[in-house]
């Protein structure tokens, strides 16, 4: 660990999130001028913890996925000004404790810790009793299936003011095992909320529609607010089935661009000529455009784009900034 951390200094990122305090003490030791954030996973539920992490010279800890809003602001009441509060606002919900999983390791080698999740728990279950080998009684949630450790996945769009009332610093969207799509959808929509709110609360909630339109561009399954406004029941938690809502598909993400306007990609899915697509910028707007052409890294025109992690050429008919992401409407699939 020692040497890692070593490593780290001539990388220099932003913070460490760590969740283990022998870990914590070494970090401090070896990176003293490193930022340091403490895990969801060392279970941060009250401000004593907080208090705890803070003398050891915490500036971040992340709350644990069980809180409520109300717990936040009473946390928040009890820690000084200068920590921070960290929440989970958006995404995927593991069905364990504080995220403290270790059935995707065990069962396949996928180490969720790593980024790895297999997510075992939205599969679907039945019970085999030890003396009756073979034969499988299903534990009966409704016509579509069994899956009884399937949350819902969070979205707190709505709920932008009490999230800021309770004192929350940073807003952490999970995006484990998801697309470079989704993750700058969500969290450029979640980015103009915010503005939005903080420039006028009737901007935020005139603009809510377009919002809620655009996170369900995401793959995504049914919207749960988690535990923020307390237990939630089993019809507000957990999902009927393992399937997801995707509406829209990851094209590739703009890496370069030639004086010609033609875009350089890394194609993730089959596109053709005179398609229909979507550019997908930065700042909040989505451009319309029909694909000129396609040639390949040797200039060979193609009329498909039909081999992933292919290098293209793309001409588009507009004009186009390194980190577009092009996108195209799938309608609703199941």
């Amino acid at each position: 660990m020692e040497q890692y951390f070593e490593e780290l200094k001539e990388i220099r990122p932003d913070a460490l999130i760590i969740s283990d305090p022998g870990v914590f003490a070494i970090a401090k030791r070896v990176l003293p001028d490193m930022e340091l954030h403490v895990s969801t996973q060392a279970n941060n539920t009250n401000y004593g913890t907080y208090l705890f992490w803070h003398q050891l010279g915490a500036k971040r800890v992340v709350s644990a996925r069980e809180l409520s809003l109300k717990e936040i602001k009473e946390i928040r009441a009890h820690i000084p000004d200068d920590m921070e509060i960290e929440s989970f606002i958006h995404g995927a919900m593991c069905i364990s404790y504080s995220g403290r999983c270790l059935l995707s390791n065990f069962l396949v080698g996928r180490d969720a810790n790593q980024g790895a999740c297999t997510h075992p728990c939205r599969w679907k279950y039945s019970v085999v009793e030890e003396t009756r080998p073979g034969e499988y009684m299903p534990v009966y949630e409704n016509e579509r299936g069994t899956y009884i450790f399937n949350s819902k996945d969070l979205c707190m769009i709505e709920h932008i003011p009490e999230l800021i009332d309770a004192g929350i610093d940073s807003f952490k969207i999970e995006g484990r095992m998801k697309t470079a799509l989704y993750v700058a959808t969500v969290a450029r929509t979640y980015r103009k909320a915010i503005d939005d709110y903080k420039k006028d609360p009737a901007l935020y909630q005139k603009n809510m529609e377009w919002y809620k339109e655009e996170i369900g561009k995401c793959t995504y399954r049914e919207f749960t607010t988690g535990f923020y406004f307390g237990k939630p029941t089993t019809d507000s938690q957990i999902y009927d089935s393992n399937t997801y809502v995707k509406n829209y598909t990851y094209l590739g993400t703009v890496e370069e661009v030639r004086e010609d306007g033609c875009c350089r990609i890394e194609q993730k899915n089959k596109f053709t000529v005179g398609e229909q697509i979507e550019i997908m910028k930065p700042d909040g707007r989505n451009i319309l455009v029909t694909v000129k052409s396609i040639t390949d890294e040797e200039g060979n025109a193609m009329e498909s784009a039909p081999h992933p992690k292919q290098i293209l050429w793309v001409d588009l008919g507009c004009e186009v900034s390194p980190y577009d992401i092009l996108r195209r409407s799938e309608g609703t699939v199941q």
